[in-house]
């Protein structure tokens, strides 16, 4: 049994069934692509199963329990950490601040040591630092850590967006659109970052317009249309499918 599985999900807009009877169970692959036309569902699904819109009925398994009704931050907590389209950044601080900002379990959270700084909480700001540190390494963003976000490129804050999701320590990454919009070394690189973390052991679902770069990183691939998984399967027999390239390729 998988721990990470979604049964029967659906979402309903004004009469419009923008999720619909969605089912996926996550085995073994560490990256997963779901792909499909806009208005399709996906982000729609990403924000159901992250906590951020309740569903119509279905369930989100996660570890033995069904999650689909968790409130956001609960669903962070569990393991499961997500970028959005349109990043989220906090562009008025710096680089470093915004991977501080989204570490988990900080003791200055607590309101007794945010007025006595005793050494417990020294320690942990000394360790969240250094982990945010290590973070912008990997990512490639050290040189920027005292920029603010809104300085950096667009692909420079793709970049930070990730670095985010990787600062809550989460197991699940559930990306939107993580190389789209950017220049083609900047595709590669993230794509690099991603293999690398499927290396250590995180795995990964993505929304990706970008064919090429999906038949590149994916070990899996999930097709969209009208709210409706239509096509589940190896990205190369996925996509010589007649009806995926109807319904999305031409």
């Amino acid at each position: 049994m998988s721990e990470f599985e979604i049964k029967n999900i659906c979402k309903t807009f004004d009469g419009i069934r923008a999720v619909n009877d969605f089912s996926f169970e996550w085995k073994d692959h560490k990256i997963v692509g779901l792909i499909g036309p806009n208005g399709a569902g996906k982000t729609t699904l990403f924000n159901i199963i992250t906590g951020f819109l309740p569903a119509d009925s279905g369930q989100f398994i996660f570890k033995d329990k069904d999650i689909l009704r968790s409130p956001a931050h609960r669903i962070v907590y569990k393991g499961i950490a997500r970028t959005f389209q349109n990043l989220r950044l906090l562009r008025q601080i710096t680089v470093l601040e915004n991977i501080l900002f989204c570490r988990l379990n900080q003791v200055g959270e607590s309101p007794i040591s945010a007025w006595i700084k005793n050494k417990t909480y020294r320690v942990s700001q000394k360790q969240n630092r250094e982990k945010a540190e290590s973070i912008l390494e990997f990512i490639g963003l050290a040189d920027k850590r005292h920029d603010l976000a809104e300085a950096l490129s667009y692909g420079q804050q793709k970049l930070l967006s990730l670095g985010c999701c990787l600062a809550t320590e989460a197991e699940y990454l559930l990306l939107d659109e993580p190389v789209s919009g950017v220049n083609p070394a900047m595709i590669e690189k993230i794509m690099e970052l991603l293999k690398s973390l499927a290396g250590q052991g995180r795995k990964i679902l993505l929304i990706e317009h970008n064919i090429q770069a999906v038949r590149e990183i994916c070990e899996r691939l999930i097709v969209m249309d009208e709210g409706k998984k239509i096509a589940e399967g190896k990205p190369d027999r996925v996509l010589k499918r007649e009806e995926i390239i109807e319904a999305y390729l031409d």
